[in-house]
């Protein structure tokens, strides 16, 4: 509907549940009557609805590329947390030996090595190739690896159970190679989309890590490079549940944490504070504080989370990239530290 250019208003639905109120005395529903009760919304509230703007084709592209990726990784946990217990009942050693089973490494050795039994020939010299031949990085040695692989427990099972676990071993890491070499894939096709987006700059500067791509394709993917989607910084808070709900009543005001937001986004913004607090002085400083006042980390997160959405703000409508030179809180917890 946005890409054939029709006005589409968000209507949340609570508001038409409570708009139904309005015109009709029973209880009676009908789609009818609903689709009268919107149309008297859009036209006596059409200044309070927000109207949903489209993004371009660049930003649409990489939104599907970050979503698409967040699934697999999503199914790729859920097979390595069924692979887990298979291999704690029958192999534990495999399971040790590397840090991650749905590691590329751990897959390629399963694969070749699916049961104890599968093992029995393994030497220093065969996991040197195995390890050679899959380009294996890690900081153990291949001296070191089998020492963990034979030290772990060793189950004592029946012969057909021990197959039926060889089997599940096999079928799992069947599933989890081809998912992982497109997690892999997907990866390096958001980087390079997200260095020729036109706003691309602009989110991959509030990352220290130039490895750090994904988390700014995220951001960049949820927020878009329509500005009209955000006029003002406390509704890119609100959008992102980085601002809390205010309840207040007679002599009671308290402050909620806020549910109804763009879950994706919150997500995006809690890495963005979580990864800034270890490396960025006024970060530390915002979320030291909130910690001192009492505040989880969670809740802490959040509104680190809120204060960078101000800057993020900002920078995202001056279609500048984040300079920590004029960074004012910034520059002045550092000239007041020396």
């Amino acid at each position: 509907m946005l890409a054939a250019g029709i006005l589409v208003l968000a209507i949340h639905p609570n508001q038409v549940k409570a708009a139904r109120e309005r015109f009709r005395a029973a209880a009676g529903k009908n789609h009818r009557f609903d689709a009268f009760v919107l149309c008297e919304l859009a036209r006596t509230d059409r200044h309070r609805l927000p109207v949903l703007a489209p993004s371009s084709d660049e930003t649409l592209a990489l939104k599907v590329l970050v979503h698409t990726r967040e699934e697999l990784i999503d199914a790729r946990v859920g097979l390595a947390n069924q692979l887990r217990p298979q291999l704690q009942c029958f192999w534990a050693g495999a399971e040790r030996i590397f840090a991650d089973v749905d590691s590329s490494i751990a897959i390629a050795f399963l694969e070749r090595y699916p049961s104890p039994a599968d093992a029995r020939g393994l030497g220093e010299k065969r996991l040197e190739g195995l390890l050679a031949r899959h380009r294996y990085c890690g900081r153990r040695t291949p001296t070191e690896l089998p020492a963990r692989l034979r030290g772990a427990p060793v189950a004592v099972i029946g012969e057909l159970e021990g197959d039926a676990r060889r089997s599940a071993v096999i079928g799992l890491t069947a599933a989890l190679e081809p998912i992982v070499e497109q997690i892999g894939q997907l990866t390096s096709q958001i980087a390079g989309a997200t260095r020729a987006h036109p706003d691309g700059a602009i989110f991959l500067a509030f990352f220290r890590d130039p490895k750090s791509v994904v988390r700014a394709a995220g951001l960049l993917a949820e927020i878009g490079d329509n500005r009209a989607r955000c006029p003002t910084n406390d509704s890119l808070a609100a959008d992102a549940g980085q601002a809390p709900v205010t309840i207040q009543s007679g002599r009671r005001n308290n402050a909620t944490f806020r549910w109804a937001c763009d879950k994706r986004l919150r997500k995006h913004m809690c890495v963005l504070a979580d990864s800034t607090r270890h490396s960025h002085p006024w970060a530390r400083e915002v979320y030291q504080r909130a910690r001192a006042r009492g505040c989880s980390h969670p809740h802490a997160i959040r509104i680190l989370g809120r204060a960078w959405t101000r800057v993020l703000w900002r920078c995202w409508q001056d279609r500048t990239p984040y300079d920590p030179t004029r960074h004012h809180a910034l520059n002045a917890l550092l000239t007041q530290r020396g």
